[in-house]
């Protein structure tokens, strides 16, 4: 079958550098915003609107492309009608209202030993003076959780800093008090911590295990390269010690699971190498994020480092396709959770829950969007005396909608995507898309080669074996 997708023809004039990533880049430029072509196993049209993947014939693909040359908005338009590729219409300009709170993250210590140049959290402390959150704070910070949860939803009560284990006391007894609340009240509540690992303790395995915590451990490659963007205060490497404080967790993993989050750094782009020693350590998964916003602009991704992370995103993409078909375990979370989200049939108006669902909330006692927001007034949206602040939260939700953003509303990859982090858009903008959208095109072309081969990878009981 002949392909006469141009961009396959432009990829094959480009040099051998980045080929994958530039490629993928060119396929997954904003055209249309009601559909998305793509090739893997045939022709396929994404419609965003429900998040929908047809196969469709070369007549279908090929008159589409010839719309789209033309620039004939109306065609295109009775050309998807005809051929059954509809948008479900699912989501609107209103944004969410009042919605209930299923998630907390405490900043249970605004401190940190290590000296991270890239730190959203400026070494910890969010630009003031580095504290403990008292446990009256924490206390109050789940009880505002049970309070507006009063319907049957899942809870999730994260740890975050600086670096949480700094005021472990008050971590274990809060675990303690909210988990003993849950059962009272027949509460479905789980707990996560991210921490920098130094200061982790076989107790605090042993803790994480009994409450089943999820466990991410910011690890930015393997040895120097890691020691390099994750040095402690005084300039000594962390990694040596880090790996020796994780193995009685790693040895665990019954009730807990214990990941890595990578934080890609024009500095450590090596991700094959740092996904493999990882797993080989017996991480539970392995996850990458660019560094899109820090303070001072410290170690943040150009577009030419994300292109050369989208060629190694999509070779660790390539080495799971690889071990899944052959039946084995390849745990690298980028991966696994967008084929699973596109299976689902993910399609939102927001890229996460923050300031909806979720909310941070700092050593005093405010209410953040998030976790990155802070000591940022930016995210402020109340405290823990007076409560959630509905009118900035209503502003919130009406102003970070995906159909206010742009150029958002006019690329395919919206309601996937949902607009790209609040706190990296709000400081930096959108040096990504190309990026992101780069990345979903190769996912989508991995999603249906899976769905062929593989499509008991998509059953609830995949992740059990």
């Amino acid at each position: 079958m002949v392909n006469k997708d141009t961009t396959n023809d432009k990829a094959r004039e480009l040099p051998n550098q980045n080929k994958l990533a530039l490629q993928s880049i060119l396929q997954g430029k904003p055209a249309n915003p009601g559909f998305h072509l793509f090739e893997s196993t045939g022709y396929h049209a994404l419609i965003p609107d429900g998040s929908r993947i047809y196969k469709i014939d070369k007549n279908i693909h090929d008159k589409l492309k010839e719309l789209l040359e033309k620039n004939d908005l109306i065609g295109i338009d009775l050309w998807l009608i005809e051929n059954d590729l509809q948008s479900l219409g699912n989501i609107d300009d209103r944004p969410v209202i009042d919605p209930p709170l299923t998630s907390i993250s405490l900043a249970i210590a605004q401190k940190c030993n290590l000296g991270c140049s890239y730190c959203y959290a400026q070494e910890g402390g969010f630009g003031v003076k580095a504290k403990n959150m008292p446990l009256e704070k924490a206390i109050a910070a789940v009880d505002l959780l049970f309070a507006q949860n009063l319907a049957a939803y899942k809870m999730n009560i994260a740890f975050l800093g600086g670096e949480p284990l700094a005021n472990r006391e008050a971590l274990q007894e809060v675990t303690r008090y909210a988990k003993e609340r849950a059962d009272i009240e027949s509460k479905d509540i789980n707990f996560s911590i991210t921490t920098n690992g130094t200061l982790l303790s076989k107790g605090d395995a042993d803790f994480f295990e009994r409450y089943g915590f999820s466990v991410t451990v910011s690890l930015d490659g393997v040895g120097e390269i890691h020691d390099r963007l994750r040095p402690f205060k005084g300039g000594k490497g962390s990694y040596e010690r880090i790996i020796r404080n994780v193995e009685p967790l790693l040895a665990l993993q019954k009730n807990m699971q214990v990941s890595a989050r990578v934080t890609i750094t024009p500095l450590n782009l090596c991700l094959k190498e740092t996904l493999d020693e990882l797993i080989r350590l017996g991480f539970h998964s392995v996850g990458f994020s660019p560094m899109l916003s820090s303070p001072g602009g410290n170690n943040e991704m150009d577009s030419a480092s994300l292109e050369n992370m989208l060629e190694s995103m999509i070779a660790c993409g390539q080495e799971f396709e690889k071990n899944l078909i052959a039946g084995e375990r390849y745990p690298f979370s980028n991966m696994s959770t967008a084929l699973k989200e596109i299976h689902r049939g993910t399609h939102r108006p927001y890229p996460c829950g923050a300031g909806a669902g979720y909310l941070g909330v700092s050593a005093s006692g405010e209410l953040a969007a998030c976790h990155r927001f802070v000591e940022d007034k930016k995210g402020y949206l109340g405290d823990l005396t007076e409560g959630i602040n509905r009118d900035l939260q209503q502003e919130w939700l009406t102003e970070r909608h995906v159909h206010r953003q742009e150029p958002c509303k006019t690329c395919w990859a919206r309601y996937l995507c949902g607009g790209g982090c609040h706190h990296e858009v709000i400081h930096r903008g959108r040096p990504a898309c190309d990026y992101i959208r780069g990345w979903l095109n190769y996912v989508l072309q991995a999603y249906t080669r899976i769905l062929d081969q593989r499509p008991d990878f998509f059953y609830p009981e995949f992740e059990s074996r």
